[in-house]
């Protein structure tokens, strides 16, 4: 994967920000969406440009470069489940609070390097997979909050998920967030949708109402989970598009968010009526 021609806007971000005098990039940050991979490479990627001695080019192979191109940077360390845990922690199924533990004490020493510290969750092949309150839990992230406020100097943290909402809002209060769009070459069906979407940005406040009643009937005829999966493609499927207009990109963003929870909604059972109604108003009325 090309990280700087998949998401240039991204990289493009990181790297005025750090080469900018001040560093004005966030000692905390939250990549989130399906590619979880493309995080940990965009993470990496950021590191690399932390770290680097010379020009940060993407082509550069000086030791710290090197390093982190292969994953082997003493201060560019990967926390999860099964990576970096003490040699007394046998927790296998969650980011535990004995590590929480151990990066207070590593970080109290002080380091030449950049340190950059990757949260993620992995599967049974060593990928990369998204936090959740199940393998990232509370307690463990709240006996780190005090860290993630003050950090050390030169040093950053990443957390990787599929959606804001699998992070405690403690967490996400305290770093810059990034939805990072899958560029994999994904079957994104719409079809049952497209009729609804394809005018949805010329929809009035006076239609809200239709457009409510719209969405319902097709609830009613179909499972209203692929309703609203398929709502969330076809914006994912604007988004990729138009990557290079921020108005319409943050539009997009903020309504992929709100068909999120109405889909959190639904597996709570709540009424299908008011769980639609609230979308539609959202979604209109966020123009």
């Amino acid at each position: 994967m090309n990280i700087y021609e998949n998401y240039k806007f991204l990289t493009d971000y990181f790297t005025k920000g750090i080469k900018n005098p001040d560093k004005n990039i966030s000692h905390c940050i939250l990549f989130w969406g399906n590619d979880i991979e493309a995080q940990y490479e965009l993470a990496l990627e950021i590191a690399r440009i932390l770290n680097c001695k010379l020009d940060a080019a993407p082509d550069c192979n000086c030791l710290n470069c090197t390093w982190i191109k292969n994953n082997s940077h003493p201060a560019v360390l990967t926390y999860s489940k099964v990576d970096n845990k003490p040699s007394d922690d046998d927790s296998k199924t969650m980011f535990s609070i004995a590590q929480a533990r151990m990066i207070k004490n590593d970080l109290a020493i002080t380091s030449d390097y950049h340190r950059v510290l990757i949260f993620c969750d992995k599967d049974s092949n060593g990928k990369p997979c998204g936090l959740n309150p199940t393998n990232f839990s509370t307690d463990a992230a709240n006996a780190l909050l005090k860290t993630f406020e003050e950090p050390p100097a030169n040093t950053t943290f990443f957390f990787l998920t599929n959606d804001i909402s699998d992070m405690i809002s403690t967490v996400v209060s305290r770093s810059q967030c990034f939805f990072v769009p899958s560029k994999k070459d994904e079957p994104q069906n719409f079809e049952l949708v497209k009729d609804l979407m394809d005018n949805y940005f010329d929809i009035k406040r006076n239609e809200v109402l239709n457009f409510n009643d719209e969405i319902l009937s097709l609830t009613k005829e179909n499972d209203p989970s692929e309703v609203f999966i398929q709502m969330q493609n076809y914006l994912v499927h604007l988004l990729k598009s138009n990557l290079e207009n921020p108005q319409l990109k943050l539009k997009l963003l903020s309504d992929i968010k709100t068909i999120e929870k109405a889909k959190k909604e639904l597996k709570l059972n709540m009424n299908i009526q008011t769980i639609v109604e609230n979308l539609a108003f959202e979604i209109v009325l966020n123009s």
